[in-house]
Protein backbone atom coordinates (compact mmCIF):
# COMPACT_ATOMS: atom_id res chain seq x y z
CA UNK A 1 0.00 0.00 0.00
CA UNK A 2 1.35 3.58 -0.71
CA UNK A 3 3.00 5.44 2.05
CA UNK A 4 0.42 8.45 1.36
CA UNK A 5 -3.21 7.75 2.63
CA UNK A 6 -4.46 11.14 3.08
CA UNK A 7 -6.98 12.55 0.90
CA UNK A 8 -5.74 15.83 -0.30
CA UNK A 9 -8.35 18.61 -1.52
CA UNK A 10 -6.75 20.02 -5.33
CA UNK A 11 -9.54 23.03 -5.98
CA UNK A 12 -13.55 22.87 -5.29
CA UNK A 13 -16.28 25.17 -6.78
CA UNK A 14 -19.86 25.95 -7.16
CA UNK A 15 -22.17 24.76 -9.68
CA UNK A 16 -25.78 26.07 -10.76
CA UNK A 17 -28.52 24.92 -13.20
CA UNK A 18 -27.16 25.49 -17.09
CA UNK A 19 -30.78 27.30 -18.00
CA UNK A 20 -31.63 29.66 -14.72
CA UNK A 21 -35.07 30.20 -15.64
CA UNK A 22 -35.44 27.05 -14.47
CA UNK A 23 -35.32 27.34 -10.91
CA UNK A 24 -38.18 27.75 -9.16
CA UNK A 25 -38.95 31.20 -7.84
CA UNK A 26 -41.59 29.58 -5.21
CA UNK A 27 -41.06 27.76 -1.85
CA UNK A 28 -40.55 23.98 -2.76
CA UNK A 29 -42.68 22.30 0.12
CA UNK A 30 -42.08 18.84 1.33
CA UNK A 31 -43.71 16.19 2.13
CA UNK A 32 -44.27 14.40 5.86
CA UNK A 33 -41.52 11.74 4.55
CA UNK A 34 -39.06 14.38 3.85
CA UNK A 35 -39.31 16.36 7.18
CA UNK A 36 -38.85 13.19 9.09
CA UNK A 37 -35.30 12.86 7.61
CA UNK A 38 -34.03 15.86 9.15
CA UNK A 39 -32.08 14.31 11.84
CA UNK A 40 -30.50 11.62 9.68
CA UNK A 41 -27.66 12.12 7.05
CA UNK A 42 -26.74 12.56 4.61
CA UNK A 43 -27.08 9.85 1.41
CA UNK A 44 -23.40 9.50 1.00
CA UNK A 45 -23.12 6.78 -1.99
CA UNK A 46 -20.02 6.83 -4.84
CA UNK A 47 -19.17 4.90 -7.39
CA UNK A 48 -14.76 3.43 -8.09
CA UNK A 49 -13.60 3.89 -11.77
CA UNK A 50 -10.58 2.32 -13.46
CA UNK A 51 -9.19 5.33 -14.24
CA UNK A 52 -7.48 5.41 -18.29
CA UNK A 53 -4.25 4.49 -19.01
CA UNK A 54 -1.79 7.05 -19.29
CA UNK A 55 -1.11 6.27 -22.36
CA UNK A 56 -4.51 7.10 -23.27
CA UNK A 57 -3.84 10.57 -25.12
CA UNK A 58 -7.18 10.80 -25.55
CA UNK A 59 -7.82 11.05 -21.52
CA UNK A 60 -6.68 14.37 -19.74
CA UNK A 61 -7.95 14.58 -15.49
CA UNK A 62 -8.58 18.18 -16.26
CA UNK A 63 -10.93 17.85 -19.40
CA UNK A 64 -12.28 14.97 -17.77
CA UNK A 65 -13.33 17.19 -14.14
CA UNK A 66 -14.68 20.33 -17.05
CA UNK A 67 -17.11 17.73 -18.87
CA UNK A 68 -18.19 16.58 -15.56
CA UNK A 69 -19.15 20.07 -14.30
CA UNK A 70 -20.77 20.83 -17.40
CA UNK A 71 -22.81 18.15 -17.37
CA UNK A 72 -23.77 18.10 -13.47
CA UNK A 73 -24.63 21.72 -14.81
CA UNK A 74 -27.00 20.79 -17.08
CA UNK A 75 -28.87 17.93 -14.97
CA UNK A 76 -29.36 20.31 -12.25
CA UNK A 77 -31.64 21.83 -14.82
CA UNK A 78 -33.99 18.71 -14.12
CA UNK A 79 -33.07 18.82 -10.84
CA UNK A 80 -33.19 22.43 -9.65
CA UNK A 81 -33.76 22.01 -5.65
CA UNK A 82 -30.13 20.84 -5.40
CA UNK A 83 -28.75 23.78 -6.27
CA UNK A 84 -30.44 25.74 -3.61
CA UNK A 85 -30.75 25.61 0.62
CA UNK A 86 -33.46 24.77 3.35
CA UNK A 87 -35.30 27.45 4.48
CA UNK A 88 -37.66 27.69 8.23
CA UNK A 89 -40.08 29.85 8.85
CA UNK A 90 -41.08 30.26 13.09
CA UNK A 91 -44.41 30.67 14.36
CA UNK A 92 -43.39 31.20 17.86
CA UNK A 93 -47.36 31.09 18.83
CA UNK A 94 -48.16 28.36 17.39
CA UNK A 95 -44.81 26.61 18.43
CA UNK A 96 -44.37 25.08 14.93
CA UNK A 97 -41.54 25.64 12.29
CA UNK A 98 -42.48 25.52 8.12
CA UNK A 99 -39.57 23.70 6.60
CA UNK A 100 -38.83 24.01 2.66
CA UNK A 101 -36.56 23.91 -0.13
CA UNK A 102 -35.58 27.84 -1.20
CA UNK A 103 -34.32 26.79 -4.28
CA UNK A 104 -32.71 30.34 -5.33
CA UNK A 105 -31.11 29.94 -2.23
CA UNK A 106 -26.77 29.18 -1.83
CA UNK A 107 -24.09 28.96 -3.96
CA UNK A 108 -25.33 25.84 -6.11
CA UNK A 109 -24.17 22.15 -6.04
CA UNK A 110 -20.69 22.03 -4.29
CA UNK A 111 -18.29 20.49 -6.76
CA UNK A 112 -14.50 19.20 -5.31
CA UNK A 113 -11.55 17.58 -6.99
CA UNK A 114 -9.70 15.91 -4.79
CA UNK A 115 -6.20 13.36 -5.01
CA UNK A 116 -5.35 9.99 -3.03
CA UNK A 117 -1.59 8.48 -3.47
CA UNK A 118 -3.58 4.83 -3.41
CA UNK A 119 -4.30 2.44 -5.78
CA UNK A 120 -7.85 0.38 -6.73
CA UNK A 121 -6.57 -2.33 -5.25
CA UNK A 122 -5.67 -0.51 -1.84
CA UNK A 123 -9.30 0.23 -1.63
CA UNK A 124 -10.88 -2.90 -2.81
CA UNK A 125 -8.41 -5.31 -1.12
CA UNK A 126 -8.32 -5.17 2.73
CA UNK A 127 -10.53 -7.12 4.40
CA UNK A 128 -12.59 -4.61 6.26
CA UNK A 129 -13.85 -1.26 3.92
CA UNK A 130 -10.52 1.07 4.69
CA UNK A 131 -11.32 3.96 6.87
CA UNK A 132 -10.06 6.52 3.98
CA UNK A 133 -13.25 5.49 1.99
CA UNK A 134 -14.74 8.07 4.05
CA UNK A 135 -12.65 10.79 3.20
CA UNK A 136 -14.28 10.17 -0.18
CA UNK A 137 -17.39 11.85 0.71
CA UNK A 138 -18.19 15.75 1.95
CA UNK A 139 -20.54 16.96 4.41
CA UNK A 140 -19.00 14.04 7.01
CA UNK A 141 -21.22 13.87 9.88
CA UNK A 142 -23.78 16.35 8.52
CA UNK A 143 -27.38 15.82 9.47
CA UNK A 144 -29.56 17.17 6.54
CA UNK A 145 -30.89 20.12 9.04
CA UNK A 146 -27.45 21.65 7.90
CA UNK A 147 -28.79 21.67 4.64
CA UNK A 148 -29.79 25.14 5.65
CA UNK A 149 -26.18 26.75 5.42
CA UNK A 150 -24.87 23.73 3.06
CA UNK A 151 -25.10 22.32 -0.03
CA UNK A 152 -27.82 19.88 -0.60
CA UNK A 153 -25.91 18.02 -2.92
CA UNK A 154 -21.89 17.65 -3.28
CA UNK A 155 -20.03 15.93 -5.68
CA UNK A 156 -16.35 14.96 -4.97
CA UNK A 157 -14.05 13.03 -7.28
CA UNK A 158 -11.47 11.75 -5.96
CA UNK A 159 -8.32 10.69 -8.08
CA UNK A 160 -6.56 7.94 -7.63
CA UNK A 161 -3.30 6.47 -8.58
CA UNK A 162 -5.00 4.37 -10.95
CA UNK A 163 -8.52 4.91 -10.66
CA UNK A 164 -10.89 7.67 -10.25
CA UNK A 165 -14.05 7.56 -7.33
CA UNK A 166 -16.90 9.58 -7.87
CA UNK A 167 -18.67 10.52 -4.45
CA UNK A 168 -22.33 12.23 -3.77
CA UNK A 169 -23.18 13.21 -0.72
CA UNK A 170 -27.30 14.22 -1.47
CA UNK A 171 -29.33 15.74 1.46
CA UNK A 172 -32.27 12.91 2.28
CA UNK A 173 -35.08 15.18 3.13
CA UNK A 174 -34.75 15.89 -0.79
CA UNK A 175 -34.62 12.69 -2.11
CA UNK A 176 -34.46 8.85 -1.37
CA UNK A 177 -32.54 6.37 -2.85
CA UNK A 178 -34.66 5.97 -5.52
CA UNK A 179 -34.28 9.60 -6.63
CA UNK A 180 -30.47 9.25 -5.81
CA UNK A 181 -30.00 6.81 -8.53
CA UNK A 182 -32.22 8.47 -10.82
CA UNK A 183 -30.11 11.68 -10.30
CA UNK A 184 -27.16 9.36 -10.87
CA UNK A 185 -28.64 7.62 -14.33
CA UNK A 186 -29.50 10.90 -15.96
CA UNK A 187 -25.84 12.67 -15.10
CA UNK A 188 -24.38 9.88 -16.51
CA UNK A 189 -26.77 9.58 -19.52
CA UNK A 190 -26.21 13.87 -20.22
CA UNK A 191 -22.56 13.20 -19.73
CA UNK A 192 -22.41 10.70 -22.46
CA UNK A 193 -25.02 13.16 -24.17
CA UNK A 194 -27.85 10.86 -25.04
CA UNK A 195 -30.42 13.25 -25.77
CA UNK A 196 -32.93 13.79 -25.85
CA UNK A 197 -33.43 12.29 -21.76
CA UNK A 198 -36.77 9.96 -21.90
CA UNK A 199 -39.86 11.90 -20.31
CA UNK A 200 -40.92 8.63 -18.08
CA UNK A 201 -36.90 9.31 -16.16
CA UNK A 202 -37.30 13.17 -15.57
CA UNK A 203 -38.47 13.76 -12.32
CA UNK A 204 -41.73 14.68 -11.23
CA UNK A 205 -41.30 17.62 -8.53
CA UNK A 206 -44.93 17.17 -7.22
CA UNK A 207 -44.83 15.78 -3.89
CA UNK A 208 -47.40 13.69 -2.29
CA UNK A 209 -48.94 13.96 0.54
CA UNK A 210 -51.45 12.20 2.84
CA UNK A 211 -54.93 12.29 1.82
CA UNK A 212 -56.48 15.92 3.16
CA UNK A 213 -53.22 17.38 3.92
CA UNK A 214 -49.85 19.43 1.90
CA UNK A 215 -48.63 21.40 0.73
CA UNK A 216 -47.48 23.36 3.76
CA UNK A 217 -46.62 21.28 6.63
CA UNK A 218 -45.71 22.22 10.09
CA UNK A 219 -43.42 20.31 12.36
CA UNK A 220 -44.10 21.66 16.50
CA UNK A 221 -41.20 22.48 16.74
CA UNK A 222 -39.05 25.95 17.03
CA UNK A 223 -35.81 25.30 17.48
CA UNK A 224 -33.25 22.89 15.96
CA UNK A 225 -31.93 21.16 19.67
CA UNK A 226 -36.10 19.91 20.20
CA UNK A 227 -35.59 17.86 17.24
CA UNK A 228 -32.18 17.47 15.84
CA UNK A 229 -29.42 15.04 17.46
CA UNK A 230 -25.97 14.27 16.36
CA UNK A 231 -25.27 10.33 16.71
CA UNK A 232 -21.53 8.91 16.88
CA UNK A 233 -21.62 5.07 16.18
CA UNK A 234 -19.63 2.71 18.79
CA UNK A 235 -16.22 1.20 16.78
CA UNK A 236 -17.65 -0.41 13.96
CA UNK A 237 -16.04 -3.26 11.32
CA UNK A 238 -17.41 -2.32 7.54
CA UNK A 239 -16.71 -5.63 5.62
CA UNK A 240 -18.54 -6.20 1.63
CA UNK A 241 -19.80 -9.73 1.25
CA UNK A 242 -20.67 -10.78 -2.28
CA UNK A 243 -23.52 -13.16 -3.12
CA UNK A 244 -23.41 -14.64 -6.44
CA UNK A 245 -26.11 -15.23 -8.78
CA UNK A 246 -25.60 -18.70 -8.40
CA UNK A 247 -25.32 -18.45 -4.42
CA UNK A 248 -29.02 -15.96 -4.67
CA UNK A 249 -31.04 -18.45 -6.73
CA UNK A 250 -30.11 -21.35 -4.36
CA UNK A 251 -31.32 -19.18 -1.29
CA UNK A 252 -34.18 -18.41 -3.01
CA UNK A 253 -34.62 -21.74 -3.72
CA UNK A 254 -34.12 -23.44 -0.62
CA UNK A 255 -36.76 -20.96 1.41
CA UNK A 256 -39.69 -21.42 -1.56
CA UNK A 257 -38.89 -25.25 -1.52
CA UNK A 258 -39.34 -24.40 2.54
CA UNK A 259 -42.99 -22.81 2.38
CA UNK A 260 -44.05 -24.21 -0.21
CA UNK A 261 -47.89 -23.36 0.78
CA UNK A 262 -47.43 -19.71 0.48
CA UNK A 263 -49.11 -17.77 -2.18
CA UNK A 264 -46.30 -15.60 -3.22
CA UNK A 265 -43.12 -16.48 -4.10
CA UNK A 266 -40.16 -15.11 -2.03
CA UNK A 267 -37.73 -13.23 -3.69
CA UNK A 268 -33.98 -13.45 -4.24
CA UNK A 269 -33.39 -10.28 -1.43
CA UNK A 270 -35.83 -11.91 1.12
CA UNK A 271 -34.34 -14.85 1.19
CA UNK A 272 -30.70 -13.13 1.50
CA UNK A 273 -32.26 -11.18 4.66
CA UNK A 274 -33.70 -13.94 5.97
CA UNK A 275 -30.27 -15.50 5.73
CA UNK A 276 -28.64 -12.63 7.29
CA UNK A 277 -31.16 -11.91 9.94
CA UNK A 278 -30.30 -15.68 11.09
CA UNK A 279 -26.61 -15.40 11.10
CA UNK A 280 -26.48 -12.32 12.81
CA UNK A 281 -28.53 -13.23 15.38
CA UNK A 282 -26.06 -16.06 15.63
CA UNK A 283 -23.17 -14.18 16.05
CA UNK A 284 -24.87 -11.95 18.77
CA UNK A 285 -25.13 -14.79 20.71
CA UNK A 286 -28.80 -14.74 20.97
CA UNK A 287 -31.13 -17.10 22.40
CA UNK A 288 -34.21 -17.70 24.18
CA UNK A 289 -37.54 -14.91 23.83
CA UNK A 290 -34.92 -12.55 23.34
CA UNK A 291 -36.73 -10.03 21.18
CA UNK A 292 -34.96 -9.76 17.51
CA UNK A 293 -35.88 -7.36 14.82
CA UNK A 294 -35.21 -6.89 10.71
CA UNK A 295 -36.17 -3.92 9.38
CA UNK A 296 -36.42 -3.47 5.43
CA UNK A 297 -36.57 0.17 3.72
CA UNK A 298 -39.55 -0.46 1.39
CA UNK A 299 -40.30 1.64 -1.68
CA UNK A 300 -43.52 3.03 -1.32
CA UNK A 301 -44.37 4.25 -4.75
CA UNK A 302 -45.86 1.05 -6.20
CA UNK A 303 -47.76 0.72 -3.21
CA UNK A 304 -49.93 3.35 -3.06
CA UNK A 305 -52.98 4.12 -5.08
CA UNK A 306 -52.83 5.88 -7.19
CA UNK A 307 -49.13 4.34 -7.53
CA UNK A 308 -46.94 7.47 -8.38
CA UNK A 309 -44.03 6.36 -10.86
CA UNK A 310 -40.62 5.48 -10.36
CA UNK A 311 -39.61 9.08 -11.41
CA UNK A 312 -41.60 10.55 -8.63
CA UNK A 313 -38.90 13.13 -6.80
CA UNK A 314 -38.55 13.10 -2.91
CA UNK A 315 -38.89 10.34 -0.10
CA UNK A 316 -41.38 7.68 -0.72
CA UNK A 317 -39.86 4.64 1.59
CA UNK A 318 -41.27 3.81 4.68
CA UNK A 319 -39.84 0.57 7.25
CA UNK A 320 -41.21 -2.73 6.65
CA UNK A 321 -40.21 -4.08 10.44
CA UNK A 322 -40.60 -7.95 11.09
CA UNK A 323 -40.09 -9.31 14.88
CA UNK A 324 -39.36 -12.53 16.20
CA UNK A 325 -37.74 -14.31 19.35
CA UNK A 326 -34.05 -15.66 18.61
CA UNK A 327 -35.28 -19.06 19.17
CA UNK A 328 -38.02 -18.68 16.01
CA UNK A 329 -35.36 -16.97 13.92
CA UNK A 330 -32.79 -20.09 14.94
CA UNK A 331 -34.93 -22.86 15.57
CA UNK A 332 -37.25 -22.59 12.77
CA UNK A 333 -36.18 -22.58 8.72
CA UNK A 334 -34.95 -20.29 6.28
CA UNK A 335 -38.25 -20.40 4.44
CA UNK A 336 -39.84 -19.66 7.45
CA UNK A 337 -37.77 -16.24 8.92
CA UNK A 338 -37.98 -15.39 4.87
CA UNK A 339 -42.13 -15.44 5.04
CA UNK A 340 -42.22 -13.09 8.19
CA UNK A 341 -40.42 -10.77 6.45
CA UNK A 342 -42.56 -11.08 3.43
CA UNK A 343 -45.76 -10.66 5.58
CA UNK A 344 -44.05 -7.08 6.65
CA UNK A 345 -43.45 -6.19 3.26
CA UNK A 346 -47.00 -6.67 1.82
CA UNK A 347 -48.30 -5.43 4.83
CA UNK A 348 -47.68 -1.77 3.60
CA UNK A 349 -50.40 -1.48 1.40
CA UNK A 350 -51.97 1.74 0.60
CA UNK A 351 -54.19 1.79 3.37
CA UNK A 352 -51.59 0.72 6.15
CA UNK A 353 -49.27 3.76 4.45
CA UNK A 354 -52.15 6.25 4.39
CA UNK A 355 -52.50 5.51 8.21
CA UNK A 356 -49.02 5.17 8.80
CA UNK A 357 -48.74 9.14 7.42
CA UNK A 358 -51.80 10.61 9.12
CA UNK A 359 -50.52 9.16 12.69
CA UNK A 360 -47.48 11.50 11.96
CA UNK A 361 -49.84 14.25 11.09
CA UNK A 362 -51.05 13.84 14.15
CA UNK A 363 -47.99 13.76 15.78
CA UNK A 364 -45.22 14.98 13.69
CA UNK A 365 -41.55 13.16 14.55
CA UNK A 366 -38.45 13.66 13.32
CA UNK A 367 -36.16 10.14 13.29
CA UNK A 368 -33.39 9.99 15.46
CA UNK A 369 -30.31 7.82 14.37
CA UNK A 370 -29.57 6.48 18.14
CA UNK A 371 -33.11 5.71 18.90
CA UNK A 372 -34.12 4.51 15.19
CA UNK A 373 -32.57 0.83 15.29
CA UNK A 374 -33.29 -1.20 18.72
CA UNK A 375 -31.03 -3.70 20.39
CA UNK A 376 -30.56 -6.74 18.58
CA UNK A 377 -31.93 -5.42 15.52
CA UNK A 378 -30.58 -5.03 12.02
CA UNK A 379 -31.82 -2.56 9.64
CA UNK A 380 -31.17 -3.61 5.59
CA UNK A 381 -31.33 -0.36 3.27
CA UNK A 382 -30.76 0.69 -0.30
CA UNK A 383 -31.57 -2.00 -2.91
CA UNK A 384 -30.14 -4.12 -5.40
CA UNK A 385 -32.78 -3.24 -8.36
CA UNK A 386 -31.04 0.38 -8.22
CA UNK A 387 -29.05 0.75 -11.41
CA UNK A 388 -25.32 1.49 -9.96
CA UNK A 389 -23.11 0.08 -12.77
CA UNK A 390 -24.77 1.43 -15.55
CA UNK A 391 -23.80 4.72 -14.85
CA UNK A 392 -21.00 5.39 -17.32
CA UNK A 393 -18.96 9.17 -17.43
CA UNK A 394 -16.84 8.38 -20.86
CA UNK A 395 -14.17 6.16 -18.82
CA UNK A 396 -15.79 2.94 -19.10
CA UNK A 397 -18.26 1.41 -16.34
CA UNK A 398 -17.61 1.44 -12.36
CA UNK A 399 -15.78 -1.70 -10.91
CA UNK A 400 -17.25 -0.82 -7.13
CA UNK A 401 -19.64 0.83 -5.14
CA UNK A 402 -18.79 1.75 -1.83
CA UNK A 403 -20.77 4.43 0.99
CA UNK A 404 -19.00 7.21 3.36
CA UNK A 405 -19.88 7.40 7.10
CA UNK A 406 -23.63 8.21 6.92
CA UNK A 407 -26.49 6.73 8.63
CA UNK A 408 -24.31 3.38 9.63
CA UNK A 409 -24.52 1.74 13.14
CA UNK A 410 -24.27 -2.09 14.59
CA UNK A 411 -26.72 -4.13 12.36
CA UNK A 412 -27.05 -1.88 9.54
CA UNK A 413 -27.10 -3.45 6.42
CA UNK A 414 -26.64 -1.96 2.61
CA UNK A 415 -27.67 -3.71 -0.07
CA UNK A 416 -26.21 -3.35 -3.63
CA UNK A 417 -26.10 -5.17 -7.37
CA UNK A 418 -23.72 -7.38 -7.49
CA UNK A 419 -20.32 -5.80 -9.89
CA UNK A 420 -20.77 -8.86 -11.89
CA UNK A 421 -24.66 -8.37 -12.84
CA UNK A 422 -27.26 -11.03 -13.32
CA UNK A 423 -28.71 -11.80 -9.97
CA UNK A 424 -25.65 -10.96 -7.38
CA UNK A 425 -26.00 -8.66 -4.25
CA UNK A 426 -23.69 -7.14 -2.64
CA UNK A 427 -24.09 -6.78 1.19
CA UNK A 428 -22.24 -4.07 3.42
CA UNK A 429 -22.34 -5.23 6.67
CA UNK A 430 -21.53 -3.09 9.89
CA UNK A 431 -21.08 -5.01 13.13
CA UNK A 432 -18.72 -4.18 16.38
CA UNK A 433 -15.89 -6.32 15.92
CA UNK A 434 -16.49 -9.10 18.33
CA UNK A 435 -20.08 -9.76 16.07
CA UNK A 436 -18.45 -9.29 13.24
CA UNK A 437 -15.43 -11.84 14.00
CA UNK A 438 -18.45 -14.91 14.75
CA UNK A 439 -20.23 -13.52 11.62
CA UNK A 440 -17.33 -14.52 9.52
CA UNK A 441 -16.96 -17.85 10.74
CA UNK A 442 -20.60 -18.97 10.76
CA UNK A 443 -20.74 -22.08 8.54
CA UNK A 444 -24.48 -21.06 7.02
CA UNK A 445 -23.58 -17.49 6.12
CA UNK A 446 -19.88 -18.13 4.88
CA UNK A 447 -20.57 -21.16 2.58
CA UNK A 448 -22.61 -18.81 0.51
CA UNK A 449 -20.34 -15.57 0.62
CA UNK A 450 -17.75 -14.52 -0.72
CA UNK A 451 -15.59 -11.11 -0.53
CA UNK A 452 -16.47 -8.57 -2.34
Amino acid sequence: MANSSAVKHISECFIKPKLVDSISKQPYYVSPGDLAMLSAHYIQKGLLFTKPSVTDEEFDIETFLEKLKDSLSRTLVYFYPFAGQLATQIDEDQHTSLISIDCEKGSGARFIHATLDMTIEDILSPTDVPEVVKSFFDHHKAVNHDGHTRPLLSVQVTELVDGIFIGCSMNHVVADGTSYWNFWNIWSEIHRQHSPISESKLPIHKRWFPEGHGPRITIPFTHPDEYISRYEAPPLREKMFHFSSESTSKLKAKANMQVKETNKEISSLQALSALVWRSITRARHLGGDQKTLCSMDANLRQRLDPPLPQSYFGNSIWVAKAAATADEVLEHSLGWTAEVLQKAVLELTDKRVQSVFNAWMKSPFVYQIGTFFEPNSIVIGSSPRFDMYGNDFGIGKPVAARSGNANKFPGKVTAYPGSDGERSIDLEICLPPDVMSSLESDKEFIALATRS
